[in-house]
């Protein structure tokens, strides 16, 4: 498939020679990694104050997708990581981005609040996913109505449909006054949010069956204890085989008594009808320390999904334990295996996301990130790097989400 990649002139820039670019568009998916406010030799602007990054961050976001011949209203989804210790409304932050985009942007959103990032004084990463036509022509979109899901400006999409695409926003265990249900039941708050996106997807004739990639944000400490109960009972809606999926477990959320956010990503025919996928689970690689219906690839259509990629063994225990460098090339060779077991290889991912266990310092970002890219052939794919206190098993160091494109085979 043909690609094409941005790295705007005199935008922001890592001090370190890596293959990763801005932006990458490959079809009509267009993918921005996250995106800093920094000058173009690395100055961090407006240190520690999320309100005055967000407009510059928007505007990189914005010069990115003119490099590619799209804008920012052909927004489809929004993943902002921000800091926060506790002290900041977490709606202010989003009226925010949402004042900073045009009227006519209504992407779906995910906000995570999160203790630092990479660079001492950023305050904000914000990265994106763009939908418009091989032609230059916006695509049609429909959005789905906010009745029995999470509080959120209608600046912004519950849920998102474009083409075969659809987006759910991140769903909180909140109700309709802002208040948080089950406060500090993780389980209870799961299903919960289950339901709720269950409505969503319901709202364009989609269901969980057709969810392909599933992101889980949750509060914890790095511990089995932590990450297993709300595992399985988001597990338990799904069949065997089951999407690809990422669990990652953050400090806190913004709201007192709030354990979990969960978002995913489905596809639908554009008749309404399943679409078929395969799956892939190599005997090689790692499994959880208990059963889950999740697999470590899905290819359908033409996209790739890979669940968050790690190094641990076949019964969840770390290999290389806290050591950042060695589990960075454990997870992209896990990567490799996973891609080529569908058919495709480095040179077809799209977009990287990384959280890794780290402190506030560009060192360790810069370890991980110049390992990841001497795997993708330059230019490479757009990146996120975020730094968290733990990941979710005992000494875990890294953990790497993958999504992919590939002409599709085998009437895929």
């Amino acid at each position: 498939m043909k690609r094409r990649h941005a790295w705007p002139k005199g935008h922001w820039s890592w001090p370190v020679d890596i293959t990763h670019k801005h932006g990458m568009r490959c079809g009509s998916m267009i993918w921005i990694g996250g995106q800093l406010d920094m000058t173009g030799t690395g100055e961090v602007c407006h240190a520690g104050d999320v309100f005055a990054q967000i407009p510059p961050v928007v505007r990189h976001v914005e010069r990115v997708l003119e490099d590619l011949e799209a804008g920012l209203a052909d927004l489809v989804k929004l993943l902002c990581f921000y800091v926060n210790d506790g002290s900041l409304d977490e709606s202010t932050v989003l009226a925010a981005i949402a004042g900073a985009l045009p009227p006519e942007a209504r992407p779906a959103v995910t906000l995570i609040p999160v203790p630092y990032l990479a660079y001492p004084g950023i305050a904000l990463e914000l990265e994106g996913y763009t939908m418009r036509g091989e032609d230059g022509a916006a695509l049609p979109r429909g959005f789905a109505p906010s009745p029995g899901l999470s509080p959120l400006s209608d600046r912004f999409a519950q849920a998102l449909r474009c083409g075969k695409m659809i987006y759910v926003s991140a769903q909180s265990p909140v109700d309709g006054r802002g208040r948080v249900l089950a406060p500090g039941d993780i389980v209870a708050q799961t299903e919960q949010v289950m339901r709720q996106i269950e409505a969503a997807l319901g709202h364009f004739g989609a269901g969980f069956d057709d969810v392909v990639k599933l992101n889980r944000w949750y509060v914890g400490g790095g511990t089995v204890a932590d990450f297993e109960p709300a595992a399985l009972a988001c597990a338990a809606h799904f069949y065997e085989p089951g999407p690809a999926a990422t669990g990652v477990p953050i400090p806190r959320h913004a709201l007192t008594g709030q354990q979990i956010k969960i978002e995913v990503v489905a596809m639908l025919g554009e008749d309404d009808q399943h679409l078929p996928r395969r799956f892939s689970w190599p005997d090689s690689l790692w499994d959880w320390h208990v059963h889950l219906p999740y697999k470590h690839g899905l290819a359908c259509g033409e996209m790739i999904f890979l669940g968050g990629q790690v190094s641990i063994d076949k019964q969840g225990r770390t290999v290389n334990p806290g050591d950042l460098a060695a589990q960075t090339r454990q997870a992209m060779v896990h990567i490799g295996t996973v891609l080529r077991d569908l058919g495709a290889d480095y040179h077809d991912v799209c977009k990287v996301t990384t959280v890794y266990q780290s402190r506030p310092n560009a060192t360790d970002l810069h370890d991980n990130l110049v390992i990841r890219s001497y795997f993708f052939p330059d230019p490479g794919p757009a990146t996120t790097g975020i730094p968290l206190p733990t990941l979710a098993y005992p000494d875990m160091a890294i953990e790497i989400d993958i999504f992919a494109m590939k002409e599709a085979a085998d009437g895929l």
